[in-house]
């Protein structure tokens, strides 16, 4: 839908598809909130995607009237000495205080102490913690989102076809055979934005670049929302791996459920195998292992639970170029759990990218060449 609502404000004469009804819990981008932080630890090379998608949030926000992005602020944190990972990446509180001073983002570095102070709500921080705060980040919504950029689309002029299934694409000279509900659409050019079901449209090269892992989110019940109103999302490590962390978000006005969630990357799933029963196990293991004793007031009764998608590459970087045997199919993916808060500002990028526009978005990182895939 970022693409497609990009498309329509060049003009350009576009048609978008998807087999479900966006916005749909089926895929990635569901669940009410994703955090939004500009100072990218994953990297430099994130963060023109993330301030330009800060930009298009708040021109979506005039344009429909729905609040789109709250800036209610991001902590990350660490422990102060040892080992932590995120994403695959070190010392993550220490890369997004390199960043954010690269890119010259509003923060703040703050000791375990002075954090706890400032946000009560977090009471398991420790007094050697290493703390970013980000006033500028928050958290977006994502249905929301999805559904005021479709929306625009329309207005602009583009076009619809849901419920629908793509089977084939084909490449034939310059165009584009697009096999869809016993049809077939022409094209000039094709962008597949796929996730969790890039591999069964495209195959190779994708089905070795890219895993589908299955990732719950959590929502518990809070004694009193009261104290955790207007409280920063928080993304928290606590011990040496990926998987010994969690992040979580405060409470939607007028609610009393504090959603939280961690992420795995064992299980591997497909999308269409995916179990999106989320057992009271699953929810208890969760509240044990992550939030008792860490976060203030949040029982362990759970309100509501929901499982989504990750498409994950070997370096758990994103995927953004044209497919190594079709240069009239750019293919977007793998976002690998952070994509979210990227999605506008990629689809402006991808948007130029296929009109031949300037841009000033760099996208030789997420090249596949990285992963040595040759071309046609």
């Amino acid at each position: 839908m970022a693409t497609l609502y990009q498309l329509a404000r060049r003009g350009v004469d576009a048609i978008g598809i998807d087999r479900f009804e966006p916005p749909h819990d089926l895929g990635s981008s569901h669940g009410e909130t994703r955090i939004t932080r500009q100072a990218v630890g994953e990297g430099g090379d994130y963060v023109p995607f993330v301030l330009a998608s800060h930009a298009i949030w708040r021109e979506l926000e005039a344009a429909s009237g729905e609040p789109l992005l709250e800036a209610c602020g991001v902590l990350v944190i660490a422990p102060g000495s040892g080992a932590s990972s995120h994403h695959g990446k070190p010392d993550f509180v220490a890369r997004s205080i390199e960043t954010a001073r690269a890119f010259g983002i509003a923060h703040e570095v703050l000791d375990g102490t002075e954090a706890r102070r400032r946000f009560p709500q977090l009471e398991g921080i420790s007094s050697d913690d290493k703390v970013y705060y980000e006033p500028g980040g928050g958290y977006v919504r994502p249905e929301r989102c999805i559904a005021v950029q479709r929306d625009q689309a329309q207005a602009l002029g583009a076009r619809l076809r849901l419920g629908a299934q793509v089977t084939s694409i084909r490449q034939e000279g310059d165009a584009v055979r697009i096999s869809v509900g016993g049809s077939e659409i022409v094209a000039d050019q094709v962008v597949v934005a796929a996730g969790a079901w890039t591999v069964p449209l495209l195959g190779a090269p994708f089905e070795r670049l890219l895993t589908v892992r299955r990732q719950v989110l959590h929502w518990f019940r809070l004694e009193d929302p009261a104290p955790h109103a207007g409280a920063p999302v928080f993304i928290w490590m606590h011990g040496a791996g990926d998987e010994d962390y969690f992040y979580g978000f405060p409470p939607l006005p007028g609610d009393d459920r504090f959603k939280v969630a961690t992420e795995q990357y064992t299980a591997a799933t497909t999308a269409e195998s995916l179990d999106r029963q989320v057992s009271p196990a699953e929810s208890a293991a969760m509240w044990q292992a992550h939030v008792a004793g860490r976060v203030t007031g949040v029982t362990p009764e759970v309100a509501q639970a929901a499982a989504c998608l990750y498409t994950v590459t070997p370096d758990s970087g994103f995927i953004i170029d044209r497919h190594p045997q079709q240069d009239r199919v750019m293919v977007i993916s793998a976002c690998s759990g952070h994509g979210f808060k990227h999605s506008a500002g990629i689809g402006q990028a991808v948007a130029a990218a296929v009109t031949g526009a300037p841009s000033t978005f760099d996208l030789t990182p997420f090249s596949l060449k990285r992963f040595q895939v040759a071309s046609a």
